[in-house]
């Protein structure tokens, strides 16, 4: 996704993929990439190079010592009164759930 967001792309590829989830191959990639109309040898060249892995892997590692096992994850919780860039996850909700399952973890942190 970084490589089409450099094309101004993000969303757009955010949504294919999502909506593609079983045909994440290189070949495939490089379509979707080519039917949303990014420049594709531009968004070959950043994709083949690797140029976000790095990026990709700091951010796997940061999840998974966060608790992260599943897609999508809640943290639900509390700002740092002392520094905003900052929260204390209270709980932690895993999978695509229904708000039902939000509702009484958010009630519960509103009442204290």
């Amino acid at each position: 996704m970084n490589c089409a967001a450099e094309q101004g792309k993000f969303w757009e590829m955010h949504d294919r993929l999502f909506a593609n989830q079983n045909a994440l191959a290189l070949v495939q990639l490089k379509s979707y990439a080519e039917a949303l109309g990014l420049d594709s040898p531009r968004f070959d060249t950043c994709l083949e190079s690797g140029k976000y892995a790095g990026e990709i892997r700091k951010d796997l590692a940061l999840g998974a010592k966060a608790g992260i096992k599943a897609t999508p994850s809640f943290g639900i919780g509390f700002t740092d009164p002392e520094d905003p860039n900052k929260v204390k996850v209270v709980q932690t909700l895993r999978g695509a759930l229904p708000f039902s399952s939000f509702k009484p973890v958010i009630d519960g942190l509103l009442s204290q």
